[in-house]
């Protein structure tokens, strides 16, 4: 819970003020409301703060021992709910070292001793995206088992490929479901290069120029899991690039996702019927009886807006503010904050939603030799077989097209005879590729639809997940 009460003198600030600020600062200046989620983040900091000053002879091993218990006492009462968080005192920051204070007394007061909130704040707000990354990249693994698994069921099941939404040519389903693979396979690899490169402690830097104390920042680092602390004290108070990059990394994800969803909302409707979606992801209407709404796969597609909005908010907060710390970097928080809910339930929905698809093979075998789908097929043959230039086999096959346009049929339906009056090199042949299944089998290029590309490329996704 918050206590919202004002104080009128906050003791942080020291002596410099005689008078606390009046209501109005005092709620645009707290960040508690969003911050306390940092709890875990700043007692965790605080304890290997503590321990590494006891290290190196700063503060007494009684005092470190005091303030590491203190800390865990802290825990366990925000964990358990019996916590006030305070918005007189500010942030996650002040509510846990005022709590701490009322426990352990005097020294408590010791624990800030060589760091400043500016270090504090970076460094709780780096491990916070840094183990918001780790979700994420679980989140996306399941997501990518998911699609490998329906991509596995239908390797040789034939469907549409589209471009402009228009059918282009035949492809898998297994195709299409490892196109999303391998989009959400650079999303992983993107988190993953973003945690490594903010994978560096703050903690230590201080206000802005480091201390005179004599700290161990590689020691504090090791004890957070970094692989080092930064090498600058002014970058490490100041820079957010780390969160820019996870949400950059966010918004890019959430695209695909609004895409894949986008495709299921078209696909379960009555008019394409291509998936049935579960019961656990979709909803009724209100008076129509009769509909199945994509719910998830919508909101899912809406995720984007919020997660984009975010990324481009902190980028302005940023964008003009000298060295070091501002107060405007307090606006670095909501927006990540909502934008990583929000993606980790996108995600959890998508990979929820892939595992209980039912792809309806037929459906998607019927529509797959709709729309002159095999017609590159046909002026390939035409490349190959009778030897013309691609061009000029683009023309024929385009005429044979208007002439099967115009009868109401498909090409297949033409007879020889019909196809030799545009071009008479066609021979019975030409049937052979015109088929939807000879088609996809024939697209052994490397990364191709045919099903044993894309059985190689799901076998090479298995190895790399294991």
């Amino acid at each position: 819970m918050t206590d919202t009460s004002d104080n009128t003198a906050n003791t942080m600030w020291g002596g410099r003020f005689a008078a606390g600020p009046d209501a109005i600062m005092t709620a645009i200046n707290a960040s508690i409301e969003f911050d306390q989620r940092l709890y875990p983040q700043d007692i965790r900091g605080s304890r290997a703060h503590a321990a590494m000053l006891a290290a190196q002879g700063i503060i007494s091993p009684s005092d470190e021992k005091a303030i590491g218990e203190g800390l865990l006492t802290v825990l366990s009462e925000i964990e358990s709910g019996e916590f006030t968080f305070s918005v007189a005192l500010e942030d996650i920051h002040m509510n846990v070292e005022s709590r701490l204070k009322e426990i352990i007394g005097e020294p408590a007061g010791r624990l800030h001793t060589a760091r400043s909130r500016n270090d504090q704040v970076a460094t709780d707000f780096r491990l916070w995206v840094r183990d918001r990354c780790d979700i994420v990249i679980e989140c996306l693994e399941a997501v990518i088992r998911a699609a490998l698994s329906q991509a596995e069921q239908g390797a040789d099941w034939v469907m549409p490929g589209f471009t402009h939404l228009q059918t282009a040519q035949p492809v898998t389903w297994g195709h299409h479901m490892m196109a999303y693979v391998e989009m959400f396979g650079r999303d992983k690899s993107r988190f993953e290069d973003a945690r490594k490169r903010m994978n560096e402690s703050p903690l230590g830097a201080a206000a802005l120029a480091g201390t005179s104390f004599p700290i161990d920042r590689h020691a504090t680092a090791a004890a957070l899991g970094f692989d080092r602390p930064m090498a600058n004290s002014l970058d490490a108070v100041s820079d957010r690039d780390f969160a820019l990059e996870f949400l950059s990394s966010a918004a890019i994800c959430a695209v695909h996702l609004s895409r894949l969803a986008e495709e299921l909302v078209i696909w379960s409707s009555a008019q394409f019927r291509f998936v049935t979606l579960s019961d656990r992801f979709s909803t009724g209407s209100s008076i129509m009886p009769q509909k199945k709404n994509p719910d998830a796969a919508e909101l899912i597609r809406a995720k984007i807006g919020r997660i984009l909005g975010a990324t481009v908010a902190l980028f302005v907060v940023m964008k003009g503010l000298p060295l070091a710390y501002s107060k405007d970097m307090q606006e670095d928080k909501e927006q990540v904050f909502d934008a990583a809910d929000n993606l980790v339930l996108a995600l959890a929905a998508m990979s929820g939603m892939l595992t209980d698809l039912t792809a309806n093979r037929d459906k998607l075998e019927a529509a797959a030799g709709s729309g002159f789908s095999t017609a590159t097929d046909l002026a390939d043959w035409l490349v190959r077989a009778a030897g013309l230039p691609f061009r000029d086999a683009h023309h024929v096959t385009g005429t044979l097209v208007a002439m099967a346009e115009k009868k109401g049929i498909d090409l297949p339906e033409l007879t020889l005879a019909e196809m030799q009056s545009v071009n008479p090199t066609i021979t019975q042949e030409i049937y052979s590729v015109l088929g939807v299944h000879n088609s996809v089998a024939s697209r052994q290029s490397y990364g191709g639809t045919a099903p044993d590309q894309v059985r190689a490329q799901i076998a090479r996704w298995k190895e790399k997940l294991a």
